[in-house]
């Protein structure tokens, strides 16, 4: 097995818009090529980090708060981009996105690496707290951190 790095195709023509076919595939061990027109799996428009939600989603059993932790950001927030992910796979109306509440925009925010929305960078009292959310740590303890 070859060990070179594959790149992700795009799925849209950089020309038009229109979407892309692949007309050709091939063999990096024996080099075997085959031709034709062949339709592009349902999950190749999406980019890394939305593939990356998903495998955390999955892996996970469909459990959010582990893709809240793995995203590093509140429920809302992770749940507002899986809604995104769903509609980019055209499983929910385009409509069915809602911007988290929790999360205003600020100018102090930081930009993600999972999408174009922005999060605010916690204070490390709310880290506390969260980590007592989450069940990382006791009350007790959040309490010895807070004083």
């Amino acid at each position: 097995m070859d060990t070179r790095k594959l790149y992700h195709a795009p799925a849209d023509c950089p020309v038009c818009g229109d979407n892309l076919v692949t007309t050709s595939k091939g063999c990096l061990t024996c080099g075997t090529q085959i031709a034709g027109e062949f339709a592009s799996c349902e999950f190749c428009a999406l980019g890394e980090a939305d593939l990356d939600l998903l495998k955390v989603f999955l892996s996970s059993r469909g459990n959010l708060r582990e893709v809240e932790k793995f995203l590093q950001v509140s429920y809302p927030t992770a749940r507002a981009r899986l809604d995104a992910v769903l509609v980019k796979l055209g499983l929910a109306p385009a409509g069915a996105v809602a911007e988290p509440a929790d999360e205003p925009a600020a100018a102090d925010a930081e930009p993600s690496e999972y999408g174009d929305e922005h999060v605010v960078a916690e204070t490390p009292e709310q880290q506390i707290l969260a980590r007592v959310a989450r069940g990382e740590i006791s009350p007790e303890v959040a309490a010895q951190l807070l004083a």
